[in-house]
């Protein structure tokens, strides 16, 4: 199996931060999975993470634990009589898939196109955009058990996904990782144009029209990595309870809201730090988007410490405003592996400054 030791993880993160590893390995079949050192659970010794494309992983500091970068390629497909069954290798980009149905005549990806990231990387956070979810079209995922050094399948079912979340961040988490994707695209395709700026598009578009304007939105709003290194959306957009939702209407009438069907109401992280004056907010080599609110972008630091820095900033000035607290979709990693956001030390915070331009309340 092909490994490193010493290996700069600066190219390998889409915030370009300055980080190493002791070690790396690139499993590319069952036989390299099954020569991993011991990553049980249990065995503490060796402090580790599962990387993609590194597109929502945030190296917080400049020594990163042992890394695993599944290296499984390749495509696959089944025509059924009403449907197409796509198998996917996890280390295949996941922009080229979603280009590499619509080639094919398989519909039902176009929603989700230009968002970076490996397939193997599409379920665990259950990837989502434009009123579209990986999980609508996931069947089952090949998983590989560390414990017990053999290959699994999952269902859709049996990975419980929900709004960025899945089975893989909770009990299996860290017990294996993802080898492929099996999808299920119904022949008996219709656009999903029910998103804000899909809604502009004839009933009749095509898929390769829908993709043309998610590209289109997406690019409007959401820098390039390799030109401004960003992980995409920083935060996950908040839910609330309809209690809470009713008070925050009765303030800012025009704040946008979708609601849920379990009654709750989710909230557009966005909108929340533009209300907030954040928006092209900038603190030394780093800083918010300017067009768009919910991607933290890096001018040129080395230190993923202070995303931390701004991050935090961030959601203080949010739970300030609208007592609504903002947690982060983006991966933290330190040394000894993943860690929540909240268990993270401010070592530099930001103090408030008056040059911010002033709230706004529409």
């Amino acid at each position: 199996m092909h490994s490193n030791q010493n290996y700069s993880l600066k190219s390998s993160n889409s915030f370009n931060i300055k980080a190493s590893c002791s070690r790396i390995y690139f499993p590319s079949s069952l036989a390299e999975l099954q020569q991993l050192p011991d990553l049980s659970a249990g065995n503490t010794s060796d402090k580790f993470y599962i990387l993609g494309e590194g597109s929502n992983t945030l190296f917080v500091e400049s020594q990163a634990p042992i890394i695993i970068q599944p290296k499984f390629n390749g495509i696959s497909i089944l025509e059924q009589d009403d449907r197409f069954v796509v198998t996917v290798g996890a280390a295949e980009n996941w922009h080229d898939l979603v280009c590499f149905c619509l080639e094919q005549g398989i519909y039902g990806l176009e929603n989700l196109a230009l968002i970076p990231g490996s397939v193997g990387a599409a379920p665990v956070q259950n990837i989502g955009a434009y009123g579209v979810e990986f999980a609508d079209f996931c069947q089952e995922i090949q998983w590989y058990e560390f414990a017990s050094k053999t290959l699994q399948s999952l269902t859709k079912q049996a990975c419980r996904f929900a709004y960025r979340d899945s089975i893989f961040k909770q009990e299996r988490y860290n017990k294996g990782l993802i080898t492929q994707v099996t999808f299920n695209f119904p022949k008996a395709w219709q656009a999903n144009l029910s998103y804000a700026g899909l809604d502009i598009l004839a009933k009749d578009s095509t898929a390769k029209q829908v993709m043309a304007q998610v590209i289109a939105l997406r690019s409007s709003k959401l820098p390039d990595p390799k030109e401004l290194p960003n992980a995409g959306s920083f935060f996950k957009n908040p839910i609330v309870n309809d209690a809470d939702f009713a008070q925050l209407q009765q303030k800012y009438p025009k704040i946008p809201h979708y609601p849920q069907k379990n009654g709750e109401i989710k909230l557009a992280a966005g909108w929340l730090i533009d209300q907030a004056g954040l928006k092209g907010f900038r603190h030394g080599a780093v800083g918010v988007h300017q067009q768009q609110a919910l991607v933290l972008v890096n001018y040129g630091s080395d230190l993923g410490a202070d995303i931390i820095s701004l991050a935090k900033y961030i959601q203080r000035k949010v739970a300030a405003k609208f007592s609504v607290s903002l947690i982060p979709e983006v991966r933290m990693i330190t040394h000894k592996g993943e860690r929540s956001f909240s268990s993270l030390s401010d070592s530099n915070p930001i103090e408030d400054i008056n040059s911010i331009r002033g709230n706004r309340d529409d």
